[in-house]
């Protein structure tokens, strides 16, 4: 039995966690533990909830659709983790499955697909994009479960976005400082929007850059395809303004 947190499963669920307290896992991480990692009753994992930390728990039943375990310590309390949100036009499978993994790594806190003219996926399969966020979550450590919201267009977003929170706005090809040097004033909540593929219309750029909270910045000499962008600018925030910042 492995005894060290670092080499032990790290596995998501939704049931209360408290010591001593019995916990059900679903199909998913039942069929992962007995087909893929070969677990044994008793052997020990890692659970989290996004709500009571993490906790030490050990297996006590493994079937073909359940598995069950007992939490025996709680390894790490809950904490809160307010990063920055990401309001992204959906995009292709493979570059979009690639946005949600690395947005959740960088420690987003809410994902908000946003329907624009250029959107070219317009159907979102929103319970495949929850397990890929839980999968991230469960690989990256992260004791918190990203927000997926349903699709909004960019309208909706500009008359939903909290007031108190600045929108950081990707504006390719427009006159905008770099995103490393506008965020550097900004004390205070923050999100980032991101394009679809053939990027925003100008008509689309001009009315979201009309809001007071939208501030317009550009990400170098060279057009990022639309995951990239995403990716490179989470990084530059969190480095920033963010938690890899002194700022925090």
């Amino acid at each position: 039995m492995m005894n060290s947190t670092k080499t032990l499963t790290r596995l998501y669920t939704d049931a209360d966690l408290a010591e001593n307290a019995p916990c059900a896992l679903g199909s998913g991480p039942a069929h992962k533990l007995r087909v893929v990692l070969r677990a044994e009753i008793g052997d020990e994992i890692l659970l989290f909830n996004g709500r009571d930390g993490e906790w030490r728990a050990r297996l006590t039943d493994i079937g073909k659709s359940q598995a069950h375990a007992q939490c025996l310590m709680q390894t790490r309390p809950q904490t809160a983790e307010n990063g920055p949100w990401l309001a992204f036009a959906p995009i292709k499978k493979d570059p979009l499955d690639m946005l949600i993994e690395k947005a959740v790594e960088l420690g987003v806190a809410k994902l908000i697909p946003v329907i624009t003219r250029r959107t070219e996926n317009r159907r979102l399969k929103e319970e495949r994009l929850s397990q890929q966020i839980i999968d991230a979550c469960e690989q990256c450590e992260r004791l918190t479960i990203p927000t997926l919201e349903p699709p909004i267009t960019l309208e909706q977003l500009s008359a939903w976005w909290p007031r108190e929170r600045k929108l950081i706005v990707c504006a390719e090809r427009r006159d905008a400082p770099p995103l490393a040097h506008a965020v550097q004033a900004i004390n205070g909540p923050v999100g980032l929007l991101v394009g679809p593929e053939g990027g925003f219309t100008d008509g689309e750029l001009d009315a979201v850059l009309k809001q007071p909270i939208s501030i317009a910045v550009n990400l170098g000499p060279r057009i990022l395809r639309a995951e990239t962008a995403a990716i490179a600018a989470l990084a530059v925030i969190q480095a920033t303004c963010g938690d890899w910042s002194t700022k925090r």
